[in-house]
C-alpha cells in the first residue's frame, strides 16, 4: 500500500438527540492517490464519513467523536478546520449550495482569494482548474447560466484552484443526469491519474464506481461491512442485498443468465468484460 493519507482508527460519531451512533468503531486507512467510493442505503453513515476526512464533524457539529482521525498528518480534532481548508477539498451533492459569485472566474478564484494567495498564482490556477474540468470557454459566464452537470464540474474547480491533496465527493451525481453524471467521473479520473489526488466519493453509482474505482468501503448502520476491490464488492450477492445497494447492470445480467443455467465463466461488472464473456459463451461450441 501507498503512503497512507487518510486514518481512521476506532471512530465513532454520535450527533446529538440521535438514537443511535452514526458511525460504530471505523477503521479504515486510504493510501496517497486512491480513488475509494464509500458505499450504502441512505442513513448508512456515508455523510458522516465524509465530513470526519474534512474537519467538520467534530469541528461544526456538537456531536460526541471518539476514536482518532488523521488525515495528511493532521489530527481533525486538534486542528480548526480552516487548517485543512487548502489540502481537504470538499464537494456536495447540490452545486447551487456552493456557487454564489457573478461569474465563473469569480467562483474559482475564491477560495485561493481567501488563502491570501498571489494575484498572478491565483490566475493561473484559476486557468488550469478551468482546464482540468473542461470550462475554460465559459470563464466569463454567470454559474447560473451552465447546466447541472457543468456546475458540479465548476464545484470541483472551486476546490482545484486550492489545489488540496485530498478531494472528498458527497453524492455529487445525485441530481444529475448520466451524461452529467459521467462528465463528473471523467473528471475524477483524471484529477486521479494527473495529479495523484486521493479521492473519497460517496455515491449510489454502482456502474462509475465499478470503472472508475480502486475501492468500495461498504457501510450499514455505522459500521464497515465491506472494503475490497470493486470486482469482489459487486459480486458478492449476499453483500448487495443486505446493504440495499444495486449492482451493476452488467452483474445482475450475468447472474440471471447464471440462474438459468447459461455458464459464462466470469463474472463481469464492466460492459466490456461481460460482452467479451458473453460473445465467448455463445461461440463455444459445447454451449446448451
Amino acid at each position: 500500500m501507498s503512503e497512507t493519507v487518510i486514518k481512521l482508527e476506532n471512530v465513532s460519531y454520535h450527533y446529538p438527540r440521535a438514537k443511535r451512533w452514526a458511525l460504530a468503531k471505523i477503521n479504515v486507512e486510504i493510501g496517497r492517490g486512491e480513488f475509494i467510493a464509500v458505499m450504502g442505503e441512505n442513513g448508512a453513515g456515508k455523510t458522516t464519513l465524509c465530513q470526519c476526512i474534512n474537519g467538520t464533524v467534530p469541528n461544526y457539529h456538537e456531536g460526541v467523536l471518539k476514536g482518532r482521525v488523521e488525515v495528511l498528518g493532521f489530527d481533525t480534532q486538534a486542528c480548526k478546520t480552516t487548517d485543512l481548508a487548502d489540502k481537504v477539498g470538499m464537494v456536495l451533492d447540490d452545486p447551487e449550495s456552493q456557487l454564489f459569485t457573478t461569474s465563473v472566474r469569480n467562483e474559482v478564484a475564491f477560495g485561493a482569494e481567501n488563502l491570501c494567495i498571489p494575484a498572478d498564482e491565483i490566475l493561473r490556477r484559476v486557468d488550469w482548474a478551468l482546464g482540468i474540468v473542461g470550462l475554460s470557454e465559459f470563464i466569463d459566464q454567470a454559474p447560473t447560466a451552465l447546466s447541472g452537470g457543468q456546475k458540479q464540474r465548476l464545484a470541483i474547480a472551486t476546490n482545484l484552484a486550492m489545489t488540496p491533496a485530498v478531494l472528498v465527493l458527497d453524492e455529487p451525481t445525485s441530481q444529475l443526469d448520466p451524461v452529467g453524471t459521467r462528465d463528473v467521473f471523467e473528471v475524477i479520473r483524471e484529477l486521479r491519474e494527473t495529479e495523484k489526488m486521493t479521492i473519497v466519493i460517496a455515491t449510489h453509482k454502482s456502474e462509475e464506481i465499478a470503472e472508475f474505482a480502486d475501492k468500495v468501503l461498504v457501510l450499514k448502520d455505522g459500521h464497515v461491512v465491506a472494503f475490497d476491490e470493486p470486482h469482489a464488492i459487486f459480486n458478492n450477492a449476499n453483500l448487495m442485498q443486505e446493504c440495499n445497494i444495486r449492482p451493476p447492470q452488467v452483474s445482475e445480467l450475468t447472474s440471471y443468465l447464471r440462474e438459468r443455467g447459461y455458464e459464462i465463466g466470469s463474472k463481469p461488472i464492466l460492459m466490456q468484460d461481460a460482452y467479451n464473456a458473453i460473445t465467448g459463451w455463445y461461440a463455444r461450441e459445447d454451449r446448451v
